[in-house]
């Protein structure tokens, strides 16, 4: 028996939200997988074996047990150490394999066998199969189920009262669709396990009033649990008023959630004790794991494999605790003293004390939460679970998340693209490159530019914050105001200096500004500052109103700011303000309405101490907007592309090839690949002497261009490395020679190559980079060609898939483009070849992890076409990627 590659095993979540382990079978699953085959029903066992089988004959169970994770693959899915279900393929050509599934009865309905397919089909590809075929028998309807509900393009036949069914295992648009839809079913349902719970036991709490789990019991009495809540303690009869029970098996039921506050090096322990009795998730407020060094990293490792194995989640370890504000839960399970109200907005921390900060900011602010999670370490639950829980939350309007480190950005920004599209998702700045790690988070590192990041999530919709300070600015906005419905403004105030600093800051920040600011007199009466309020909101030219008002011996501040919540309330427009140096104006603007059902809702108006602070906040509202209303075009369908051929190229060029040390591919196997996803490279012919030369330049057709066949000199005009529009043998063979000397001095090659090129047609040079990076999976690059560009950083990024806009938008966010668009009267280039190539290589790097780095280099875009002059490709043999075409917790 071969050894299988790491990759496949994983950690799942179920479609009911529960978690299991799957991974290739091994020899020592023999006994495991007889337990499974034996408690099978008849009927089950003939769907499966097409005979009633009560037993596996000890030769079929050694060879179900024995494969070589090649042409034969088995993986199972476990929870602890019972096997709940079983996928194998079997090679029956070089492209096609036969496909079966068993799965226990017990566990049928939870989505096991879909998982199965998914990672028996990744496996698959990796080891060259193309197509599935199974055969099924016509009553095994949930077995057909899955095959047909996959996303896949399934053809059936029936014979001799057999199904057969075949399909290709490439990924489509709609299995691809299918796994995101599944995944964000089953994580959002696992996070409601763990903020829903309808019983909670607290273990380690200890009588002290002073100690963690006695805080702990006292807040969750305090905030009125609505559930049962329990104590564990093997001697206290209570514990802050709780009853007190010796261990979990004397609970009068079993417990949703477990809050485990022990010393660290019991915590596994426990928590293999609550996988016992039906424990559906653990909190695990416990410090002592991988903030303290590599033992306690794996002691971390091992009680997070020791739940997902048996089915539950895990908040923490060093974790704040949880909060759940909803009236039927109301639980406060943190170590927090004091809670916000109940209200819309949702909260994520990585970090406890950051957590403590974050609500009591919330409070200060009147601003009400749904629910918080603090992660601590985050081993398991992460900022990507509750946005899937989030998005379709209904007590969630508004997404605030502080992350100091994201362990899969791609997933990240995958799933926040799709919430930002229905509700805000703010992020508080921190390092999220993962180069300056906190103590216990584990993420991989990126080489890219600090602002790459940045890139991505904007992409997403995400709005970065760098404080918690900017987190509130602006979810107050959105927490109590409509969408800003544009961006032109009208400022409203009794200073004539704040109104014209407010309109510079407001223009700074792209909002607009096109009518005069209205200043009235410092000592404005209510009456006066009402109708031009009034006259403001009625001006078809405003989209947002910003009210600023200084102390002044006319109306009292309280005065003016109940009547901007009246007028406010009564405008679609959106509104912040700024009382200067006010305090306690909160009340004074809040109005009360009815909405439509006939309920009385409130409408505040958020006040900002400061001017910048409020023009900030209605600018990223307002880019969010925009954001949000914008067509985000389609994702391109390519049909004109050959899958199978890359991965013959990549498959040839890897073969034999070690595991971490990049291959650089082939200049021919380099166009070709290329040529496969419909880009030519420019016809070049490589030539190691004068007359080859010549006849190189008579083949292609003057005028030709000549380029070193080395990185060194290869864009190197001012090297020497290039001469362009040589139109004559002549030329060419002096240039030819000039070119070798240069080549042989700088890199000593006495017969060195140099590249005949067909000239093409003048242009703006463009470099276009596509590729794996190791922390944000598939990402490409555009940028204008030159030093100057890449010493700026003048360079857009965004991860793939790309929709059409987003090539487009990727071409024009560099700073340098206005080259393209008629610069200094010249003409402008057409952008239509760039976007097309941009389109194709993300949907190449999306489908292909082992291709590391793609460069064209220079890419020539002109009036008319675009021209890929040279490319080169650089592969890893065993992909990195941590976001794939299977599910996984990660």
């Amino acid at each position: 028996m071969e050894d299988y590659p790491a990759g496949w095993e994983a950690d799942v979540v179920l479609r009911d939200g529960g978690t299991a382990h799957l991974r290739p079978i091994t020899p020592d699953d023999s006994a495991a997988l007889a337990r499974m085959h034996e408690a099978q029903s008849p009927e089950s066992v003939y769907l499966r074996f097409f005979a009633p089988l009560p037993r596996l004959p000890k030769r079929d169970l050694d060879r179900f047990v024995n494969v070589d994770h090649h042409d034969r693959v088995a993986l199972i899915m476990l929870i602890g150490d019972d096997i709940i279900g079983v996928g194998r393929f079997d090679r029956i050509s070089d492209t096609d394999a036969e496909v079966a599934f068993n799965i226990a009865d017990a566990h049928q309905g939870r989505g096991v066998g879909s998982i199965l397919l998914e990672h028996l089909a990744a496996a698959a590809r990796e080891s060259g199969i193309q197509r599935f075929t199974a055969e099924v028998l016509p009553q095994n309807r949930s077995m057909l189920q899955v095959f047909q509900a996959a996303g896949y393009e399934v053809s059936r036949g029936f014979d001799d009262g057999v199904v057969a069914v075949e399909f290709d295992i490439d990924p489509t648009a709609r299995s691809i669709e299918v796994q995101a839809s599944r995944e964000h079913r089953a994580e959002a349902l696992s996070v409601r396990t763990v903020l829903h719970p309808a019983s909670v036991a607290v273990i380690g709490a200890s009588r002290k009033r002073n100690s963690t789990g006695h805080l702990l019991i006292r807040n969750i009495t305090a905030a009125k649990f609505t559930g049962d809540l329990w104590v564990v303690h093997p001697e206290a009869d209570q514990i802050a008023g709780v009853q007190a029970y010796p261990s979990l098996a004397d609970l009068p039921g079993k417990a949703d959630l477990a809050v485990i506050a022990v010393p660290a090096e019991s915590v596994t322990e426990v928590v293999k004790d609550c996988a016992v009795h039906g424990v559906k998730a653990v909190l695990v407020i416990s410090s002592g794991f991988a903030e303290t060094g590599p033992e306690g990293a794996e002691l971390q490792r091992r009680m997070v494999a020791t739940s997902r194995a048996y089915g539950m989640r895990v908040v923490g370890p060093n974790s704040f605790g949880l909060v759940n504000e909803a009236a039927e839960i109301s639980l406060n399970a943190s170590l927090a003293p004091f809670l916000p109200a109940s209200g819309t907005l949702g909260l994520f921390s990585q970090s406890g004390a950051l957590g403590t900060a974050l609500l009591a900011a919330a409070k200060t602010r009147g601003l009400g939460i749904s629910t918080f999670v603090s992660a601590g370490n985050r081993a398991d639950l992460s900022g990507n679970d509750l946005l899937q829980y989030w998005e379709e939350d209904p007590a969630t309007q508004t997404v605030g998340l502080y992350l100091e480190s994201i362990g899969n950005p791609r997933k990240f920004s995958r799933i926040a693209r799709r919430v930002s599209r229905v509700k805000p998702v703010v992020v508080i700045k921190s390092d999220l490159t993962g180069r300056e790690l906190p103590p216990g988070h584990i993420v991989r590192t990126s080489s890219l530019a600090p602002n790459t990041l940045d890139q991505v999530l904007e992409q997403a919709g995400v709005i970065r914050a760098d404080t918690i300070h900017q987190l509130f600015d602006l979810t107050q906005v959105f927490s109590t105001q409509k969408l800003p419905a544009g961006r032109r403004v009208g400022v409203i105030g009794n200073s004539a200096a704040m109104s014209t600093l407010i309109m510079q800051r407001a223009r700074s920040e792209g909002l607009r500004v096109d009518t005069e600011p209205v200043s009235l007199h410092p000592e404005v009466d209510a009456e006066t500052f009402r109708t031009e309020l009034d006259a403001m909101y009625a001006r078809d030219d405003v989209d947002s109103v910003i009210v600023t008002f200084t102390p002044s011996a006319g109306a009292e501040e309280s005065e003016i700011a109940a009547l901007l919540s009246e007028a406010a309330a009564q405008s679609e427009k959106t509104t912040v303000a700024c009382f200067l140096g006010i305090q306690g104006v909160r009340d004074e603007l809040t109005s009360y309405l009815k909405d439509q059902d006939g309920n009385r809702v409130s409408r505040t108006v958020p006040s900002y101490i400061g001017p910048e602070d409020a023009v900030w906040a209605l600018a990223r509202a307002t880019d969010y907007s925009r954001w949000r209303a914008a067509d985000h075009g389609r994702y391109v369908e390519l049909d004109d592309i050959d899958d199978k051929a890359v991965r013959s190229i990549i498959d040839s060029a890897l073969d034999g090839a070690p595991l971490g040390t990049p291959v650089r591919l082939e200049r021919d196997a380099t166009r070709d690949l290329l040529r496969a996803y419909g880009i030519e490279v420019l016809p070049y012919i490589a030539a190691s002497s004068v007359d080859e030369g010549l006849a190189a330049a008579e083949k292609i057709g003057y005028p030709v261009a000549l380029k070193a066949v080395t990185n060194v000199l290869r864009h190197r005009m001012e090297l020497g490395g290039v001469r362009l529009n040589i139109d004559s043998p002549e030329e060419l063979a002096e240039d030819f020679a000039a070119v070798q000397r240069i080549i042989t001095q700088v890199i000593g090659d006495d017969e060195p190559l140099v590249d005949v090129q067909a000239m093409a047609p003048h242009g703006v040079p463009c470099v276009i980079r596509a590729g794996e990076d190791p922390l944000l999976g598939p990402l490409l690059s555009f940028s204008l060609a030159g030093d100057t560009t890449e010493l700026l950083g003048d360079v857009s990024h965004r991860v793939a898939p790309l929709t059409d806009r987003e090539a487009d938008d990727m071409i024009r966010t560099v700073k340098a483009s206005p080259r393209l668009f008629g610069y200094r009267g010249l003409p402008p280039m057409n952008i239509d070849p760039l976007i097309d190539v941009l389109e194709r290589l993300s949907v190449l790097v999306e489908r292909h992890p082992q291709i590391l780095e793609l460069v064209i280099h220079p890419m020539i875009a002109t009036e008319t076409e675009g021209h890929v002059l040279s490319a080169r490709v650089d592969l890893l043999p065993d992909p990195t990627r941590i976001d794939s075409t299977r599910r996984l917790l990660s």
